[in-house]
């Protein structure tokens, strides 16, 4: 008898064990096919004269079968499950960006996010998708969730879709790397004297992106 109480223990815990792997996985988002994406579209290039990573918003644009499903997954996902600041920035983060290609690609031809609305700036208020249910703008995910996070690298890692911005990276973030994919972004930014920081040897004194505002 008390043997097989013992193996019904164990067998309690076991199952326990696998329920809580289950509801755990349940609360993180896979961004492997938004990661298949990036490193498939996003590859050097030189636009008036500055390096960055550019997008090839045409060439998905014909073929989103992947992006689209991404997004119907984003509708259903629960983001209130979401455990720890960085799986929460990773994961804000990567669909601040995935939205800004989606409103790209949803209006082909334009050259500028801001060509979007009826007024400069309206586009950062338009619904872009659904995300746990909740329709969402870009400027909700900046400033009423990423900013809150307290991270102040996060403008280097939040794309805008135009050349002045921090370029986009060829990789999802992920909560477990999300230290060294923040660094190396806002170095990066910096590091180009075109868009991030100059410095006027001769006036001995430097000029700063207005991110830095």
């Amino acid at each position: 008898m008390q043997y097989t109480q013992f193996k019904m223990t164990l067998m309690f815990v076991f199952v326990a064990e696998i329920l809580d792997l289950g509801q755990s996985e349940a609360r993180r988002m896979d961004f492997g096919p938004w990661d298949a994406i990036l490193k498939t579209h996003v590859k050097p290039t030189r636009i008036d004269g500055i390096g960055i990573h550019g997008f090839d918003y045409r060439k998905l644009s014909k073929n989103r079968a992947d992006f689209d499903r991404l997004l119907m997954r984003l509708k259903s996902f629960d983001p209130d499950g979401l455990q720890g600041k960085k799986q929460k920035l990773s994961f804000w983060i990567n669909v601040y960006n995935l939205l800004a290609v989606k409103m790209v690609i949803d209006h082909p031809g334009i050259r500028s996010l801001n060509e979007i609305g009826n007024e400069e700036g309206a586009v950062w208020k338009m619904k872009a998708s659904e995300i746990g249910g909740k329709a969402m703008s870009l400027d909700e995910i900046e400033h009423t969730i990423l900013r809150k996070l307290g991270d102040p690298r996060i403008h280097f890692a939040i794309v805008c879709a135009s050349v002045s911005c921090p370029d986009i990276r060829p990789e999802a973030y992920a909560a477990s790397r999300l230290d060294t994919q923040l660094d190396e972004q806002t170095k990066m930014f910096l590091a180009n004297p075109k868009k991030g920081l100059q410095i006027e040897q001769a006036e001995q004194s430097m000029r700063v992106s207005k991110l830095f505002e």
